[in-house]
């Protein structure tokens, strides 16, 4: 088994999530069990409407938003990635309950993409840049 940079990471058993920083071999184990590699979802139902990051300017800069989304104690986006798509650069926003579900990128060109992590539906992508 090998794994990719920037590839996450779930235990099932624990809910731990891990990022891998650099590209390897062998298996990512934790509480004695293999960890599964989420894979983004792009999808454009309502149900992806609800979730996939959109990169837009605003005011002269560029934000990522996920709009339409609750953002509650019981259903939130925990964090939104932004990274270069070569992967030479991440960007990192944890969020909470009750905030906004925008991060505001500076220092990035326009060949970026964002994910963004639901705590119910998962992981989302979009790399429609409007």
């Amino acid at each position: 088994m090998s794994t990719e940079k920037l590839q996450l990471y779930k235990c099932e058993v624990c809910g731990n999530l891990v990022q891998v920083i650099l590209s390897g071999t062998g298996e990512l184990v934790c509480c004695g069990q293999p960890m599964k590699l989420l894979d983004i979802q792009h999808d454009t139902s309502e149900m992806g409407e609800k979730h996939a990051p959109k990169i837009v300017f605003r005011e002269n800069e560029k934000w990522v938003e996920v709009k339409n989304h609750p953002m509650t104690m019981e259903h939130y986006i925990q964090f939104i990635e932004v990274y270069k798509k070569d992967k030479s650069e991440l960007h990192l926003k944890y969020l909470k309950p009750n905030d906004t579900a925008e991060f505001n990128i500076t220092g990035l060109d326009d060949d970026i993409d964002a994910i963004e992590n639901c705590n119910i539906h998962g992981l989302w992508g979009e790399d429609k840049h409007d």
